[in-house]
Order: C-alpha cells, then sequence, then structure tokens
C-alpha cells in the first residue's frame, strides 16, 4: 500500500505582506486537495518592523544578521503578526490552521550558525539539525494544516532565525518518510527564468547537470542559488517532487520549473 501524499508549500514574504496577493495565495492553498503545510517568509515587514523599532538592517550575500536586538524583531514578525494573519485568513476559509515554529512541538531544532572563515557573524541564525517528522505527520494526519514560520531553536531555550526556503526544505524532507512529498516554492516569478527581465524566458525543466551549466554561466544567481540548492537537497532527501512557480500559479502547478536529478 502506498502513502498519502501531502503538498508543501514555501511562500515568500512579499506574497503574504501584501492584502491582495495573500487573500489569493490562500484561496488557492485551501484549494489544494489532501493534506498539506505552509511555510512563509516575512522579511520586508522586518525590515520595516525593525526600522520603526530604531533597529538597523544588515544583510550579508542576502542573510539578515540577527543580533539580540534583530531577534526580538524576526520573532514578533515572523511568529506573531505575519504567522498569525495566514493563520486567521486561512481559518475563516475553513482550513484549520496552527501557526508554529521550529520551537513548538521541537518540530525543527537549530545550531547557531558559527563565524565564517572570512570573519562573518550573523549571530542569531539557525542552520538546521534535524526535523521531528513523525511529529508534523501526527498533526497532519489528525486534520491539521500547520503554518510554519522561519525560526527555529536550539534546545537550550534559544530562539534562531531560519531561512525560510531551508525550512521548506527540511520540513518536506522530515516529512518523506510519512508521505509522498511534492515541494512547491512560490514567488513573484512564474519560474527560474533564462533571462530575469523577460517573464517568459521559464525553464521548464532544471536537472542538477543544468543547475550547474546555469550557475557556471551566471543565469542563476542570488536569491535563486539557495532556492535551486535546497530543491536538490529535497530530491536527495526523498522528497516526491520539487516545483518552483509564482504563487498566482498555485491552483496550477504545470506551470514553472520542475526539478529533477
Amino acid at each position: 500500500m502506498g502513502k498519502d501524499s501531502i503538498t508543501v508549500v514555501k511562500v515568500g514574504g512579499g506574497i503574504v505582506e501584501e492584502a491582495a496577493s495573500l487573500d489569493r495565495l490562500l484561496r488557492d492553498f485551501a484549494a489544494i486537495e489532501g493534506f498539506k503545510l505552509l511555510v512563509h517568509g516575512g522579511g520586508r515587514s522586518a525590515t520595516r518592523m525593525a526600522a520603526a523599532f530604531g533597529v538597523e538592517t544588515t544583510m550579508i550575500d542576502g542573510r539578515r544578521v540577527t543580533d539580540d536586538d534583530m531577534l526580538r524583531v524576526v520573532t514578533m514578525v515572523y511568529g506573531g503578526m505575519v504567522n498569525k494573519n495566514v493563520v486567521a485568513g486561512l481559518q475563516a476559509l475553513g482550513v484549520d490552521a496552527l501557526g508554529m515554529t521550529g520551537a513548538d512541538m521541537d518540530i525543527i531544532r537549530s545550531h547557531r550558525r558559527p563565524v565564517t572563515s572570512s570573519g562573518v557573524d550573523y549571530g542569531w541564525v539557525g542552520d538546521v539539525e534535524r526535523v521531528r517528522g513523525d511529529a508534523l505527520a501526527s498533526l497532519v494526519r489528525s486534520g491539521i494544516v500547520p503554518v510554519v514560520a522561519p525560526l527555529t531553536h536550539d534546545g537550550h531555550g534559544h530562539l534562531l532565525n531560519t531561512n525560510a526556503d531551508t525550512m521548506a526544505q527540511a520540513v518536506a524532507t522530515g516529512l518523506s518518510p510519512y508521505f509522498d512529498v511534492r515541494l512547491v516554492y512560490c514567488f513573484e516569478k512564474p519560474g527560474v527564468l533564462r533571462d530575469a527581465d523577460d517573464d517568459a524566458s521559464v525553464i521548464p525543466l532544471i536537472d542538477s547537470a543544468l543547475f550547474e551549466r546555469l550557475k557556471a554561466d551566471g543565469i542563476v544567481s542570488g536569491g535563486m542559488l539557495p532556492k535551486l540548492s535546497n530543491s536538490f537537497d529535497a530530491l536527495r532527501g526523498g522528497v516526491e517532487s520539487v516545483i518552483i512557480t509564482s504563487a498566482a500559479s498555485l491552483s496550477d502547478l504545470s506551470v514553472g520549473t520542475r526539478l529533477i536529478l
């Protein structure tokens, strides 16, 4: 007897932070049949909130440096405002959603990222160590739809700011022993583009060899690099399929870029 299927959707902060795009995203997500789970970002809101509190935002290679003050901000924004707005919106659509961080039920444990060889200290940024896939699977099978914020913990009482794309990959991989997992990365573009300025240049299928060529040619760069790296990590970790597409295409997953090993 085969495993049940589950769809893990990761949605970028820009989509959940705007009322119109959030409304469409939640309606399309609610319409997904079967078991599902949502992972969200919220970086733009965190930057705005930090400015309101007089906390300076420092980014290095697209990653947010998280000192004590910034950790308080991202905890309020990711685990509070953004997460609960998403949960409330899903409840209004009849989806029995539960907002979570990695600390809840100890579902995702991380360690603080070490100082890099070049001396960069990202502060309270977490690199995932393990996922309690059994606990998540039990929740999902009970009819709950987890909505996971990009925060984890170290097991010693400290929260850690953790990349949302990595969270989605870790959750999808952790669930793969219990479900056939489909991982969908949703963002503002219609997929991985051959030309960043041409939304019609979607690359429909990328395998690991093509990924290496796209990196070498500079076609894939910036924030798309970790997204694709996470995608291939998920496939190697047992996830059945990975799709990168626009949030507007969540109702039609034949659109976008499909990843294969």
